[in-house]
């Protein structure tokens, strides 16, 4: 149900991480294996006593990373991590659930903030396709905040056939949708619910569409057309937690 990943970001195809915590988060997680660190003088105080460090300065910090990026004095590089498999995913699921499902939507800071939100409102993973996501580097891994190492991460080859994996495990398919007649807290039912969220500006795909239960819109007042996509999963994760 899935396929090994590409990492651009980083040597040999290793990403590179950044910013206090993205890395204080890798160093916590005991999948992440890290290969190499960086950091200034100050940064390096705070790191795990027995960590290889090669000590360096802003200047040098700010080549290994992308352009101007907010690395905090820390830097490191690690090997990805392990895959998830949406069927291990669905089948460790609790009886009450919500799973979160991104229809090509590829920008690393939209899918950094989603999976920040999702860590914050319990949501038990994430679903994307494999070729229209973002790679696992470190404008994801800052935006995210740490969420990239505690949320798991199924990538699929099939978003169609995964979202039938999905209904068979028992789970209630909400596509969201700003032009749907139901408001989201209508649509929401079963105990196990998987959001569907489309790209910013085209939205879901019709295939997509097709694939949902229900499709549903945030309770917005019309004053503002739509909401970041990021923004639009915090307030859907938000009501499927509360439901």
């Amino acid at each position: 149900m899935g396929r090994k990943r590409s990492h651009t970001s980083g040597s040999s195809q290793r990403p590179r991480l950044w910013g206090r915590h993205a890395v204080e988060a890798a160093l916590a997680n005991p999948k992440r294996e890290i290969v190499r660190a960086w950091a200034t003088r100050e940064a390096a105080a705070d790191l795990p006593k027995g960590l290889p460090v090669t000590l360096a300065d802003v200047a040098d910090l700010g080549r290994l990373v992308a352009r101007d990026a907010p690395h905090q004095g820390l830097v490191i590089e690690v090997e990805p991590l392990p895959d998830v498999w949406l069927d291990e995913l669905l089948t460790d699921a609790p009886e009450r659930a919500v799973l979160l499902v991104l229809d090509q939507v590829t920008d690393p800071h939209n899918v950094g903030a989603i999976m920040r939100s999702a860590v914050a409102f319990g949501a038990i993973g994430i679903v994307t396709q494999d070729r229209h996501s973002p790679v696992e580097g470190g404008v994801l891994a800052k935006a995210a905040s740490g969420a990239l190492e505690m949320l798991p991460w199924a990538r699929v080859v099939n978003l169609a056939r995964a979202l039938d994996d999905i209904a068979e495990a028992g789970f209630w398919r909400v596509g969201l949708d700003g032009d749907a007649e139901t408001d989201i807290a209508s649509a929401l039912g079963p105990a196990r619910v998987a959001l569907v969220l489309g790209a910013e500006g085209t939205g879901l795909r019709p295939n997509t569409a097709e694939h949902c239960d229900a499709l549903a819109r945030l309770p917005m007042t019309g004053k503002i057309e739509s909401l970041n996509v990021s923004n639009a999963a915090a307030v859907a994760l938000y009501a499927a937690a509360a439901h």
